[in-house]
């Protein structure tokens, strides 16, 4: 019974809190998961993400990230807009950092969400996750139910596509867990396609990071190999060609989250304001910007090391 109205508290706060959909699985430890990382990590395919190499079996198993813990809460929050910048020519990033780090507002909102629960249910122990720890997200919002993980390697959520970012708490809270989610690419290769870089693989369902413009633009700290400089599209923070590709995108609504906003300024700067950005005035655009992860100095050398694109497809 207390499984019952935990699960109705969860669900309609997390609807008030502004998550778009909710799934629950059995903390348990993941074993084709297990075996498809160790592989993944084998090829080398992370990079120098060498964090990805950590903390093993906390990321195949939640027990062993939280003592106790019985569920796995996926939620999905959307961050999806069709603003876009005025100067088609300008250097582009991923939406998702058009607004503010999405890390602060929604872990502000598992928190709250936490809270009501605990205030409505009784204690819970546990802890919540937004890209911050050794979890397999898109893995266990899979095994919730809320999607399936595409040939891009990204969660598509049925007639609503991938535009969200996920989040999940880990308790000792029994729920009832929900179906997992079902494979939906069906013969597709749009994404495998359209990626500059080949950083899929011809069957889909693998990602070699390293090759990955999003790795490249963000995660890697070096300087970008010469072979792929050619080949970022015009992207300087992240990338979205693959989901702009896909089919399931099609079903993309606006969010409704304020602190997701484009900034006026941002969406307003041509090519050139781009090439003369300053440091002070990259501080002050993207001071609560995911942008500001990559620095200034990583930027303007993405921006200044690309040769002209060739490619119109996504201008």
């Amino acid at each position: 019974m207390q499984a019952d109205k935990a699960k109705s508290v969860l669900l309609r706060e997390a609807r008030r809190l502004g998550f778009s959909f909710v799934g629950v699985s059995k903390a348990e430890f993941m074993d084709a998961e297990a075996r498809r990382l160790e592989q993944w990590l084998n090829l080398g395919f992370h990079g120098k993400m060498h964090y990805m190499e950590n903390h093993f079996e906390k990321r195949v198993d939640p027990r062993k990230l939280v003592p106790g813990a019985k569920s796995v809460i996926s939620l999905m929050y959307n961050y999806y807009t069709d603003k876009k910048p005025q100067d088609p020519e300008a250097p582009k990033i991923s939406i998702y950092a058009y607004g503010e780090d999405y890390h602060r507002i929604i872990k502000a909102k598992l928190k709250e969400l936490v809270k009501t629960l605990q205030k409505e249910v009784g204690e819970i122990n546990g802890r919540v996750f937004v890209d911050s720890a050794p979890v397999l997200e898109r893995d266990w919002a899979m095994r919730s139910g809320l999607g399936w993980t595409g040939k891009h390697t990204l969660l598509i959520r049925p007639k609503a596509g991938s535009y969200f970012f996920l989040a999940e708490i880990i308790s000792d809270l029994a729920l009832e867990p929900d179906a997992p989610g079902e494979d939906h690419c069906g013969r597709c290769r749009r994404c495998i396609e359209a990626c500059p870089t080949d950083a899929i693989s011809p069957q889909g369902y693998l990602l070699d990071a390293r090759k990955c413009i999003s790795y490249l633009t963000i995660e890697l700290k070096e300087e970008i190999p010469k072979e792929y400089k050619s080949q970022l599209e015009n992207w300087i923070f992240g990338c979205d060609i693959c989901q702009e590709v896909c089919p399931w995108n099609r079903f993309a609504s606006p969010h409704k989250e304020p602190a997701f906003e484009p900034q006026v300024a941002l969406l307003n700067m041509d090519k050139r304001a781009w090439e003369e950005l300053t440091e002070e005035v990259f501080k002050d655009l993207f001071k609560k910007s995911p942008v500001k992860r990559a620095g200034y100095m990583k930027l303007m050398e993405t921006l200044k090391g690309q040769s002209p694109s060739k490619s119109p497809q996504n201008t």
